[in-house]
């Protein structure tokens, strides 16, 4: 046995002994190391096949005029995205703005989705309001709701104006039922953000999965739910509510587990995935999310929540179009391309979105 000057038996990994040195001072939300590994590099700079973007947001991507509009339809034009949908976070007056702003200008090139009217949860009339302002917006030209999101503080609330737990806003509320059902009765989509990514249930430190760009979200020690029952809640409401068409964005925060996410699926047919910002859960792990994209095609649907960059676009193309491997990724995690068929590309970038969409 080796003993180190200390008396303490030195640190071990893999049966090498782990020795001080410069790469002690690195702070680890510095390390970016470079891959010496020399593997193909594929450049898709177009879509195989035209794509519609099902998650966006009008605020993340800093659209504010008709130039900026005019901007991003250019870009969407490069990459070959025929369509995006376009969540405006917004009810009211100020989704009528922005629907005047896209469907003004690009009536084919964009679907505006409405928010829910969250003010007054506690008033016996939110429940007629919600819906009013829903069958409103509807007339203005929403074609779907969404993204609504409950991270653990409520539907549409965040950890500064958070109610207490037990008055919270959930998704399974009783006082959503008729907004769930008016959604099914206008025959439109909804989009939901329930729980996060499950490592933000597990406290920071050495053992944190994910880097330390994502420690804003960690929900350790906070006055929120467990992942598993915020998840239970989404069961509870799919059960109540078979008629309407529920996408549960990032891949319903269970692209680290397709298995349990398979489950759901099987069991409530109305219930559909979008893949957006979940880029490096699906190529940490390609032969396994290969195979769950091939068995639920129809389900799946693509999506991006990662602005407009043209070079944001062909990084998903890489992805999912080519078999490259080692690909550089946003969380230390490299990804393997998944190398899709064609069947499957264009259920995923169009045709399952046609239909969900009602858009043929």
């Amino acid at each position: 046995m080796t003993i180190s000057l200390s008396g303490q038996e030195p640190v071990r990994k893999f049966g090498i002994e782990v020795k001080g040195g410069p790469m002690d001072s690195v702070l680890v939300k510095d390390y970016a190391p470079e891959s010496s590994l020399v593997v193909p590099h594929t450049l898709v700079e177009k879509a195989k096949f035209p794509v519609i973007d099902v998650h966006t947001h009008s605020s993340m991507n800093n659209i504010k005029t008709r130039a900026d509009v005019d901007a991003w339809v250019r870009t969407m034009d490069e990459v070959g995205v025929e369509m995006s949908v376009v969540f405006t976070n917004a009810t009211g007056a100020a989704f009528d703005r922005q629907a005047d702003l896209f469907l003004g200008s690009y009536p084919k090139r964009f679907q505006v989705w409405t928010s829910l009217d969250g003010s007054n949860i506690d008033a016996p009339d939110f429940s007629q309001r919600a819906v009013a302002e829903l069958e409103r917006a509807y007339r203005k030209g929403a074609r779907g709701v969404g993204e609504l999101t409950d991270k653990g503080w409520g539907l549409e609330s965040n950890e500064r104006n958070a109610k207490p737990r037990a008055q919270r806003l959930r998704i399974d509320d009783r006082r959503m039922d008729a907004f769930w059902e008016k959604c099914a009765d206008l025959n439109i989509p909804v989009n939901l953000h329930i729980a996060d990514h499950p490592s933000c249930w597990r406290p920071l430190g050495p053992h944190q999965e994910r880097s330390p760009d994502f420690q804003a979200f960690n929900l350790w020690g906070k006055d929120v739910p467990s992942y598993e029952e915020l998840l239970a809640g989404r069961e509870r409401m799919l059960e109540r509510h078979k008629r309407t068409r529920f996408i549960f964005c990032h891949l319903g925060n269970q692209g680290n587990d397709t298995a349990a996410l398979a489950k759901m699926l099987d069991r409530f047919p109305n219930m559909y995935v979008d893949i957006a910002a979940r880029d490096y859960e699906m190529g940490r792990q390609p032969r396994a999310m290969r195979a769950f994209l091939e068995r639920y095609q129809g389900r799946v649907l693509y999506g991006t929540d990662m602005g407009r960059d043209k070079g944001m676009f062909q990084g998903w193309w890489r992805l999912l179009e080519t078999g490259d491997e080692y690909i550089p990724g946003r969380i230390w995690w490299p990804y393997y391309g998944l190398g899709l068929g064609e069947s499957l590309l264009q259920s995923i970038y169009r045709d399952t979105a046609l239909r969900v969409l009602n858009l043929k």
